[in-house]
Formats: C-alpha cells, sequence, structure tokens
C-alpha cells in the first residue's frame, strides 16, 4: 500500500502531491526513488479480518468481534433461509400432493428431509457456539477434504434415479 502524507494512495488513481497532478498508472510505472522523492512510501497492507464477525483492531493489534447473540441470530436467520431456498422449488410438487393426490417421489420426500435435517443441526451448532471467534471459526471452515456433512456451507444435494444432479 502507498502512502502519502499519512493517507493511503489507491493504485490507477490520479493524485496530487506538492501542487503537482500525476496521471492513475504513475504508482505502478515510477520507480521507488522517484516515488520516495515526492514523499510516497509503501508500506505493509493492514491486516485483513474477517468483516461478517468483527470490528477491526483495536491500537494493541487484537480484533474486536461483534455482538455474538445478535451473530447467533443473523446465521440461524441466514441458515433457515437458506434451506427455504433450496426447498421452495419442490414446494408445489408437496402442495399438489396434498391438493389432488399426485404423488411426490420418495426421492424428493427424501432430499427434502434431509435438508430441514441439516438446517436444523446447524442451527443447533451455531446456537451451541460460545463465542464470536467459535462461531465465526464454524461459519468459515472447510473440512481438508471439501464439503463434508460437517461443514456449514454443506448441503445436501437432489440426485435423480437417473445420476443427474438437479
Amino acid at each position: 500500500m502507498f502512502v502519502l502524507d499519512g493517507k493511503p494512495l489507491a493504485l490507477d488513481r490520479p493524485f496530487e502531491a506538492n501542487g503537482v497532478l500525476y496521471p492513475a498508472n504513475w504508482l505502478r510505472l515510477a520507480t521507488p526513488a522517484e516515488r520516495e522523492a515526492i514523499g510516497v512510501t509503501e508500506v505493509p497492507d493492514p491486516p485483513t479480518y474477517d468483516q461478517r464477525f468483527y470490528w477491526g483492531y483495536t491500537a494493541s493489534g487484537t480484533l474486536i468481534p461483534k455482538d455474538h447473540t445478535k451473530l447467533v441470530g443473523q446465521w440461524t436467520n441466514d441458515t433457515r433461509q437458506t434451506a427455504n431456498s433450496l426447498l421452495s422449488p419442490t414446494d408445489c410438487m408437496v402442495v399438489r400432493e396434498a391438493d389432488n393426490g399426485t404423488l411426490v417421489s420418495s426421492g424428493i420426500k427424501s432430499w427434502r428431509q434431509e435438508i430441514r435435517t441439516a438446517c436444523e443441526a446447524k442451527v443447533l451448532t451455531i446456537e451451541l457456539t460460545q463465542d464470536t471467534p467459535d462461531l465465526a471459526s464454524y461459519i468459515t471452515f472447510v473440512s481438508p477434504s471439501g464439503e463434508v456433512p460437517t461443514d456449514y456451507s454443506y448441503w445436501p444435494q437432489y440426485v435423480e434415479s437417473s445420476g443427474v444432479q438437479a
């Protein structure tokens, strides 16, 4: 990151220094000596953090967590909404079965139940987290072998009898 007079400079954006206007590509094309001559310094980028769970860093460098109770409510709602979005394309089949007796395949019924079970397992795990770092760890973890049923991001996939995913 480049800094001039204590303010960060964005790459590929024109800027002004000491009354001189510099074009957008100047920082990329200038040598370190040319940048130093006008007072531009290069500093390490600030440490990154997951803004879904933290507000930023304190002056001493520790993360400032967001309110755990509010995050649990938010992630619980988001998880239930995701399950609802996955189920909604087949809702009409369930309504049709109740309305006129057209049967829903056992595969779809089984898959819908897997979605509901996965949702409630995720919600329970979210509610059992003790603090924000614990919640962040659960939400962001992906097992080394790829998505598995214990990962938050995993949702059961419906596979038609022909073996093609729907």
